[in-house]
């Protein structure tokens, strides 16, 4: 996942607007897709693409801040995305709010091309190290569900930089018996230090 594969989601209900902005991050190397309402936007976002979400404040039917809420209460969204507001009625109390509810930036209309531009930047850059980070957690997980209750329990001692025979004693069980549960863990995993599975370990959120 890199930025290339990134989009700005514009959603605004004046059409004008969204051309302007369309033509501004197309001209900047940008993948962009439009939106003229809040639950259009809802109906066509899957939740699987980077980039960063740059909405309108006041719009009909749902605001942006209605639309922020939303995003944030909903579950299984597999990228985070990175939400910049700009908006022609902004206040301190709105983008405050904006921001507490975790938004990256709050611009008012009309906002100079590269301040809009550098925002973006740092949004999508988010964007797509939680992608990396979630992708890299998910192959961890992935890779840790192999193994079996027991060889779960023995790679987190390794991990823990334990020799076999401490292992054994922590665990009530032979020497022997964790050396073949060490080679298992190994094996399953395609690993071949304790280091090693220390870093999958922590990848998949598991120390």
């Amino acid at each position: 996942m890199n930025e290339s594969d990134a989009i700005i989601f514009v959603v605004d209900d004046d059409a004008a607007m969204r051309r302007s902005l369309a033509y501004l991050f197309d001209s900047a190397g940008w993948q962009v897709a439009t939106f003229e309402s809040a639950r259009d936007f809802l109906q066509r976002y899957d939740g699987h693409a980077p980039g960063c979400l740059l909405l309108d404040v006041r719009m009909p039917l749902m605001s942006g801040l209605e639309l922020q809420q939303e995003l944030n209460n909903k579950s299984g969204h597999a990228i985070s995305l990175p939400v910049i507001f700009l908006s022609g009625h902004g206040d301190l109390a709105m983008a405050v709010r904006t921001m507490k509810a975790g938004a990256c930036d709050f611009l008012e209309k009309p906002c100079k091309d590269q301040v809009l531009l550098d925002a973006v930047s740092r949004a999508v850059a988010r964007s797509v190290d939680e992608s990396r980070n979630a992708a890299s957690a998910n192959t961890a997980q992935s890779a840790l569900a192999r193994l079996t209750a027991r060889e779960r329990e023995v790679a987190l001692l390794m991990a823990e930089g334990k020799a076999s025979k401490v292992i054994a004693r922590e665990l009530g069980i032979s020497d022997k018996t964790v050396q073949v549960h060490r080679h298992n863990t190994m094996e399953k995993l395609g690993l071949h230090s304790a280091a090693e599975v220390a870093r999958l370990l922590m990848a998949g959120g598991q120390i």
